[in-house]
């Protein structure tokens, strides 16, 4: 007995053995791929670094070694989908992503590269990563993300809630007028479109207890006012006046004087009407725009711009609806066509120009600033929703893929116990 501690204690300073033990050694076989020990302990020391960099208390290094390895087992499964399925990273891409990184840190590429030298980082290796984590950020959409569906009662039911009402609805500022009778409401409703000045009104003819600050109430969302005054507000923009609302009080008309919160959004809105000339191989560039400038000159002398849209213009989308595009803002179109709507007066045809589409001649109809407010409010309540339910499904879809997998982890400490008493035997 005591000669096999002996000789077990002189391997420890065996130089042939130390070697041996340093060589890198499949950890673990997941389905059709491997794990190495050295992914498994530069990944393990990353997930230490952090804890250290953030001063949080570490579980047993035991622990992260388990969790580190469920965590490579499961990305390699990913990538291994992402292999069968053909999943590619450009290096445009990747190049792309790279150079966000070094910009949202404040450093040009040829700093952020420097940096990570001199933090002992490999650039490459940064690299590898997170092109890892863009092939498996597609997998995850590609197979999550088509499978979730978020129903129009869903989406009211979550916009009613407390936590959408506190995180997502704008402070609305907003002056009174009370009046005692429907008869004095109506009559304020006159003035009021009389271009008459409703804080003016509201001093004079209010018996509001705030009539003396021209009925101007303190700013509150819509959930904390009297349900009579919420649902009076719905539809009402900024500017606008609400019909009379009666309570107890007598009768009460609003305006909405100004929105803030994080949602608020206005937009500049273009209304134009275009006719376009594609070239083709049966038409040349110069014969399609010598074509649209003749018909845009019968445009200017009188003839209906409507009827020449449907009858001419190859845009399918608008031909028919005499040329007529939707309301639109910026960055919606080809830059000449924007630069073209964005620049001439309403009423005003323009002269032809040329887009990657072909010759265009454009007429503005009308310019507004849109408030966007519930719009963007809608679009955040969506993406909470769908970020909920993609997490939700992305966990169920990982753990199904998790248990279905062939997963080896080798038992490394026996492995060397092993490989070292055949090494001694064999060196002597």
């Amino acid at each position: 007995m005591k000669k096999i501690i002996f000789l077990f204690t002189a391997l420890i300073s065996i130089p042939s053995i130390s070697k041996i033990e340093t060589l890198d050694r499949i950890a673990v076989i997941v389905d059709d791929g491997i794990l190495m020990e050295s992914q498994i302990d530069i990944a393990l020391e990353e997930i230490v670094k952090r804890y250290d960099a953030q001063n949080i208390p570490k579980p047993a290094i035991s622990v992260l070694r388990e969790q580190t390895i469920e965590k490579l087992v499961v990305e390699e499964l990913q990538l291994q989908m992402a292999e069968r399925a053909g999943v590619r990273i450009s290096d445009a891409e990747l190049n792309s992503t790279v150079a966000r990184i070094a910009s949202n840190n404040g450093m040009s590429l040829e700093d952020f590269i420097l940096y990570l030298d001199g933090e002992g980082e490999s650039y490459q290796r940064l690299r590898d990563n997170i092109k890892k984590e863009m092939t498996v950020q597609r997998v995850q959409r590609g197979r999550v993300g088509s499978s979730i569906n978020i129903t129009d009662k869903e989406f009211e039911a979550f916009l009613a809630t407390d936590e959408s009402l506190k995180q997502l609805e704008p402070e609305l500022l907003v002056r009174q007028i009370l009046v005692k009778t429907s008869n004095e409401a109506n009559k304020v409703l006159e003035k009021i479109n009389n271009s008459f000045d409703f804080e003016t009104l509201a001093r004079e003819l209010s018996i509001s207890s705030n009539a003396l600050e021209g009925g101007l109430m303190n700013w509150r969302k819509k959930s904390d006012m009297p349900s009579l005054f919420a649902e009076g507000l719905e539809g009402v923009d900024v500017g606008q006046v609400s019909p009379p609302l009666k309570s107890g009080a007598g009768y009460h008309i609003l305006k909405v004087e100004e929105k803030r919160g994080d949602f608020v959004k206005y937009e500049d809105q273009w209304l134009v009407r275009h006719i376009l000339l594609m070239p083709s191989e049966i038409r040349s560039e110069e014969a399609s725009e010598l074509e649209l400038i003749d018909i845009r000159n019968r445009v200017i002398n009188g003839e209906d711009f409507s009827l020449l849209a449907k009858e001419f213009s190859e845009d399918p989308g608008s031909a028919q609806k005499g040329g007529e595009l939707d309301w639109m803002g910026k960055g919606i179109t080809a830059a000449e066509f924007e630069a073209t709507f964005t620049k001439i007066e309403e009423g005003v045809v323009s002269e032809v120009f040329q887009t990657e589409f072909g010759f265009h001649f454009l007429e503005l109809l009308g310019q507004r600033n849109k408030d966007m407010t519930n719009e963007a409010i809608e679009n955040r309540a969506f993406n909470i929703l769908y970020s909920r339910k993609y997490d939700e499904e992305l966990e169920n879809t990982l753990r199904s893929m998790r248990a279905e997998a062939f997963v080896e982890i080798k038992d490394l400490d026996e492995e060397i116990n092993i490989f070292s008493w055949r090494a001694f035997w064999n060196w002597n």
